[in-house]
């Protein structure tokens, strides 16, 4: 908050607001440099240059060779967060997202816009450990593929609140469309769908915000390993969604934007050939189909907002 991204230097007039000293500060740096080097702690060496520093999200789009703007990323854990690079053009956000920076090329700033979901992977836990649906988290796709559909069944897992683009702190989560046929299958599948549904959320409001028309999301996280909410984020945003080899990509784009600093990779054409492809998922619900379930689930959510 004492960063000014605009000017990209600490911001003197909040520094002057809060009375703190600019020589308290760190002097800013790229992402991709040398910082200074380990000591030896346990069976860490001593002299390993630390050149690679990103926040996990950043960390990420980097990671998915995300370099040009137009191209974005959301990387699905406990929540999910989507970020969408906007290249040198600063624009602040009209749909309730976060403007912020991100690496370019070179580990240089670009700008970024993000939005966080705050339930995503948490929500099959909480199934999993509170409710006893499932033994472990990667049943829920056979749960989920089990039933034709979702039986009209809606799960809004705001269960700490929803976070972009709604931010209501204080609605809870919800389970809507329940009947005597319901199964505990249904709620499985409902809350994978409900993951989908508050990416697609996200992703339109990022599409106003920056007039981009985007045609590609690169996954990641542990939760992309699921086949079938791989498929359904597909379908219900209507275009393709490309799951790499390494799923766990935080910790890659930071080796990829160290791996620049020491002269590891020469360019960014070199990371781009390292990311390799999975598996590519296109929309094979209808139009028709994926419209009325998304008014569906926006039904629901208006109805748990306060």
């Amino acid at each position: 908050m004492l960063f000014n991204i605009r000017e990209l230097k600490w911001d003197k007039d909040v520094l002057k607001e809060l009375n703190i000293p600019l020589s308290l500060l760190p002097e800013v740096k790229s992402s991709s440099g040398f910082f200074g080097s380990t000591v030896k702690i346990g069976k860490l060496p001593a002299g390993l240059p630390i050149c690679g520093i990103a926040g996990d999200q950043q960390a990420a789009l980097f990671g998915q060779a995300c370099f040009e703007p137009g191209t974005m990323k959301n990387t699905y854990g406990t929540g999910a967060f989507m970020l969408l690079n906007l290249g040198k053009r600063f624009s602040l956000s009209r749909t309730g997202l976060i403007t912020t920076l991100g690496c370019g090329l070179q580990g240089e700033p670009v700008y970024v816009l993000e939005g966080a979901i705050f339930i995503a992977g948490a929500a099959i836990q909480w199934l999993r450990d509170n409710l006893k649906l499932m033994v472990k988290s990667a049943d829920s796709q056979n749960l989920a593929q089990s039933v034709r559909d979702n039986a009209g069944v809606y799960f809004v897992p705001a269960l700490v609140g929803l976070g972009a683009p709604y931010w209501d702190q204080n609605c809870r989560g919800a389970v809507f469309g329940l009947t005597r046929g319901t199964t505990a299958n249904h709620i499985v599948r409902a809350a994978l769908e409900a993951i989908c549904y508050q990416s697609r959320d996200v992703l339109e409001a990022m599409q106003k915000d920056s007039g981009l028309a985007i045609k590609d999301l690169r996954v990641d996280g542990g939760a992309a390993a699921n086949d079938f909410l791989c498929q359904f984020q597909a379908d219900i945003l209507g275009i393709k969604v490309t799951r790499p080899r390494i799923i766990e990509i935080t910790s890659l784009g930071a080796a990829y934007l160290a791996g620049l600093a020491v002269g590891y990779w020469k360019n960014a054409e070199q990371i781009k050939k390292c990311w390799q492809v999975d598996k590519v998922f296109r929309p094979i619900l209808s139009r028709p189909d994926a419209e009325k379930l998304y008014a569906g689930w926006k039904r629901a959510v208006s109805r748990t907002l306060t």
